[in-house]
């Protein structure tokens, strides 16, 4: 509960929370709860059909809840990653990692670290389709 809570004030305040509209957003600790339940979930162990189901809302809701949170969390991704591969102290940690995923999760994770291989949203990277212009 501890880290929700801190993550919810690190993204409450973005704009891309509000808006102009008479049909109001989610509050964003919903919008979140859905983002993280989506990405907490093993390949593509769930849909998006599934997650509406879940949380009681459309499909084009889930979608946006998504993109309102990636956008949001992105903003803060040059200030709170600071870890590169190739340098040999960052690899240690990394290693430290993955061993502590291994110990304390099921072996589907073994070898991951900050997102689950194959899960759709890779946080600890911007995406690189759009590159900068995906958070504008």
């Amino acid at each position: 509960p501890d880290v929700f809570i801190e993550l919810i004030n690190k993204i409450i305040y973005h704009p891309i929370f509000y808006n102009n509209s008479d049909n109001p957003q989610l509050p964003v600790p919903i919008q979140l709860a859905i983002f993280l339940n989506a990405t907490g979930h093993y390949g593509h162990a769930v849909t998006v059909e599934d997650m509406g189901d879940w949380a009681g809302v459309l499909v084009r809701t889930v979608y946006n809840c998504y993109w309102h949170v990636m956008v949001a969390i992105l903003q803060h991704h040059d200030d709170t990653i600071h870890f590169d591969p190739l340098e040999a102290k960052d690899q240690i940690k990394i290693d430290q990692v993955k061993d502590w995923v291994e110990e304390h999760t099921c072996w589907e994770w073994c070898g991951g670290f900050l997102c689950v291989d194959s899960t759709p949203f890779n946080v600890y990277q911007k995406p690189g389709w759009h590159g900068e212009g995906f958070v504008d």
